[in-house]
């Protein structure tokens, strides 16, 4: 059985090496790396510490890289590759393989850069809308909507992303074909999340709060219809966002309170595609309370957020930024300047859209103290990263 290993592979494309690139900087053959990550052999001593390096972690962490070795993922399925020859024949065995290359690129989100995986989820994505015009029978007609739904919304959360939160209008387009495909197949689950990921580029792109709040609501009311308390309580955390961004308190802390209560009958069965852990209430709480103006509350709420969500890189850099801006507020530039540097090393590794807003609007604060020089080295890395 072939044998790979997957994460070494990985965590070579998060930080954006090929394999020849890496091979160079290293100083050995393409074949070398090739060997690497197909388990068929381990780098000498001497080239350890520079692969460390090159990889940016540290050497346990690579000695982890290389010990995880696991069976070398297959081909796409033959039914699949007939189906995208003749798209009249596909049936559902080539659909479950679509649905099970999407649910791999998902999971790689929060580990690589969205731009590395905007390839990939752009071709299945065209290979479903190809296979969805195409295809005979309602049961795979329906089961190939449903893949586009999803589809559909990983991609305009990419595209928004990878644009650093600027190219709304093409995530907006995406989160359209989402929610008619759902629409057609009355699936509220997916239109709830489309509706929902709508409502974010409100918040966070265009600056409407109005009609985020709006978008979210709307989404908490077809996640209730059918109990799914998981996206429920997401979307009531952003309806409290958004009333916090027009500065409604009480509106705000209503819809953390009915969040909560969502979060605590929540079971295994929420199907929700962004799964909420314990501490999105507190992330999420946080960040209200920052924009109302009550930093010390919000630094207390972040600080409750547990280790776990450090897996979800994209968003425990957004904690981090909105730590970073809490001590601003309270004028405690030692703690904002440190938890910047971890701002950007995060950045370095995702390119995650929602941590360099955050990392951008905690420089401008810092304005009034440019001449530090703790103050001056943060804003040399963002200017660095801006370059990039």
């Amino acid at each position: 059985m072939a044998l790979r290993r997957h994460r070494l592979a990985q965590r070579r494309k998060t930080v954006g090496y090929t394999q020849e690139s890496l091979a160079e900087k290293l100083g050995v053959d393409r074949t070398t790396v090739v060997r690497w990550e197909r388990a068929e052999s381990e780098p000498q001593p001497w080239a350890r510490p520079r692969l460390a390096d090159a990889l940016r972690v540290s050497p346990d962490e690579l000695s982890e890289l290389f010990a995880d070795v696991g069976p070398a993922r297959t081909q796409r399925g033959d039914r699949l590759f007939a189906a995208l020859k003749n798209p009249q024949t596909t049936d559902l065995a080539a659909v479950t393989h679509l649905r099970q290359e999407l649910a791999r690129l998902i999971d790689s989100y929060d580990a690589s850069p969205s731009v590395a995986i905007l390839p990939d989820a752009s071709r299945l994505h065209s290979e479903v809308n190809l296979l969805r015009a195409h295809a005979t029978g309602e049961a795979v007609r329906r089961a190939l909507r449903g893949v586009e739904a999803a589809a559909s919304i990983f991609m305009g959360q990419l595209v928004w992303d990878a644009s650093q939160r600027r190219n709304a209008q093409a995530a907006l387009n995406y989160y359209d074909q989402a929610t008619h495909a759902a629409m057609q197949n009355n699936d509220a689950e997916a239109e709830a999340q489309a509706r929902l990921r709508r409502g974010f580029i409100a918040l966070y792109s265009e600056g409407d709060p109005k009609s985020g709040l709006a978008q979210a609501a709307q989404a908490a009311q077809l996640a209730s219809r059918f109990g799914d308390h998981t996206l429920s309580a997401v979307a009531l955390l952003h309806v409290g966002e958004a009333n916090a961004m027009m500065g409604e308190r009480s509106a705000c802390e209503r819809a953390l309170s009915q969040a909560e209560s969502h979060l605590a009958r929540m079971d295994g069965d929420d199907r929700a595609t962004d799964p909420t852990s314990a501490g999105q209430l507190n992330r999420l709480a946080g960040s209200c309370y920052l924009r109302l103006g009550e930093p010390k509350r919000a630094q207390s709420l972040l600080e409750g957020v547990p280790p776990g969500i450090q897996e979800r890189r994209k968003s425990h850099a957004i904690v981090l930024g909105n730590l970073a801006l809490a001590h601003l507020r309270q004028r405690d530039l030692d703690g904002a300047t440190e938890m910047l540097h971890q701002v950007i090393d995060a950045i370095e590794e995702t390119r995650g859209g929602g941590a360099v807003n955050v990392l951008f609007a905690a420089s401008r604060e810092l304005r009034p103290w440019r001449d530090r020089p703790d103050v001056q080295e943060v804003t040399d890395r963002t200017l660095a990263l801006m370059s990039s």
